[in-house]
């Protein structure tokens, strides 16, 4: 086998030096070796990753009626719990760029997980106080992996980010139709909703296993130089920043906002919980490949804003069928909000390469969505309150609708060609990481 140049002897060394080259050339192999488990080990983590990090949040939509009949809650904290996800996405995802400056991408990501199967597994306990304490704690985990994942994605798959993400965002999906199906006849094995919601941290157990080995072996080759940073909120002041924000708050309110109520929606208009269980698991299982099938589009010469029109217009008719049918025909509406969830994989591929390092790319991760979901919020919160004051969902329906309408605008211009360097539309995340707009 040749000898690297890095461990060739100068031209004057004695040639008694070919000794230690050949030690170090037979320990390449092993290195290599090294470097393909590292990879694999990265694989497997950000599926286990994705298959949590809605699932945590779709399983205890599925259960709200349940949980309010069983724990006895008002309609305050009824309107309040499912609105904390979106919120924590937005405080501890603030803090998410600091925090991966001073811990390194990977210890942030362990951390994180730490903290969501912690505070998964103490919304098994039966009382109010810890459903919403369990909820703050898990979901605020959650939204470090939120923020912190498309650096990691670039950081350690730089020439794989759209496969990559489109694999994160699948297992995603995947995790939270699962979870939205099993857990109402989970519930009903177990003989209380506390406990099938609490059982949704087991497989955040599973993530931080399976992801210790990732920050152990980035613990022990990565350089001891401080992590670069880049603060978020001067992008803000920058065309891409806010576009990449409003895109993100758009989709994120609509996908929230459907995902905290649909089951409970379903019930309240005469559908059983394990109907509206399944119909909520078919919109789940539809988003799965509507983002293959959207990431596949866009990633076409000039088809990225086709792509994002198509997801777009999907969810504003799922809206507006859901606003007009009666619940014993909620399987279309399901299905066409399923296709519209789809997009959010194509603007987590449009973050992960939107910066010109991996310190911009979590700036702007972090600022589009600490941004976005606290401007989220207000769409679960909303529609609980707007329920509760109206006794009808036609209102919050009817506004949804309305920012869906918006979405298709703002989705014309986040893929303008001040933001993907290139014509409008072309390619998934706009010609290679860096280019955009300012």
């Amino acid at each position: 086998m040749p000898t690297p140049r890095s461990q060739s002897a100068a031209p004057s060394a004695p040639r008694a030096v070919a000794a230690p080259t050949a030690v170090t050339t037979s320990m390449a192999p092993a290195d290599a070796r090294a470097a393909r488990s590292a990879v694999v080990f990265g694989v497997i983590a950000l599926i286990l990753i994705g298959l949590n990090l809605r699932a945590g949040i779709t399983g205890a939509s599925a259960l709200l009626h349940d949980l309010q009949a069983v724990l006895g809650y008002g309609t305050l904290v009824a309107a309040i719990i499912p609105s904390i996800p979106t919120l924590c996405f937005s405080l501890a995802g603030a803090g998410t760029s600091w925090l991966t400056g001073r811990l390194g991408v990977e210890n942030a990501i362990l951390l994180a997980l730490a903290m969501l199967a912690g505070g998964l597994l103490l919304r098994g306990v039966p009382a109010t106080g810890m459903l919403v304490a369990g909820s703050v704690v898990g979901m605020s985990g959650l939204a470090v992996c939120n923020v912190a994942m498309p650096s990691f994605i670039r950081e350690h798959f730089a020439h794989r980010t759209s496969l990559m993400t489109g694999l994160y965002t699948v297992t995603m999906t995947t995790g939270a139709t699962v979870t939205s199906v099993a857990v109402v006849p989970l519930a009903q094995a177990l003989g209380s909703p506390s406990a099938a919601v609490g059982a949704t941290g087991i497989t955040a157990v599973a993530a931080f296993l399976g992801f210790l080995p990732v920050a152990l072996h980035a613990h022990r080759n990565k350089p001891r130089t401080p992590a670069a940073r880049v603060s978020p909120w001067p992008l803000l002041r920058t065309r891409k920043g806010v576009l990449l924000t409003a895109i993100f708050t758009l989709q994120s309110l609509l996908a929230y906002a459907i995902m905290s109520w649909f089951p409970y929606m379903l019930t309240t208009m005469g559908r059983s919980a394990a109907d509206s269980g399944l119909l909520f698991g078919l919109m789940q299982l539809v988003s799965v490949p509507a983002g293959m099938v959207l990431i596949a589009i866009g990633s076409r010469p000039r088809m990225l804003r086709p792509a994002f029109y198509l997801a777009s217009a999907t969810m504003a008719a799922g809206l507006a069928l859901l606003l007009l049918l009666p619940a014993e025909l909620a399987v279309l509406p399901a299905v066409l909000l399923g296709f519209g969830l789809g997009i959010f994989p194509l603007v987590m591929v449009m973050i992960s390469r939107s910066g010109a390092s991996t310190a911009e790319t979590t700036a702007l991760s972090t600022l589009a969505q600490s941004t976005g979901y606290l401007l989220a919020t207000t769409g679960p919160f909303g529609m609980g309150l707007l329920h509760s004051a109206t006794g009808s969902w036609t209102l919050p329906l009817a506004l949804l609708l309305a920012l869906a309408l918006v979405q298709i605008v703002v989705s014309h211009l986040v893929t303008g060609r001040a933001m993907t360097g290139t014509r409008a539309g072309t390619g998934a995340a706009g010609g290679p990481a860096g280019t955009g707009g300012k």
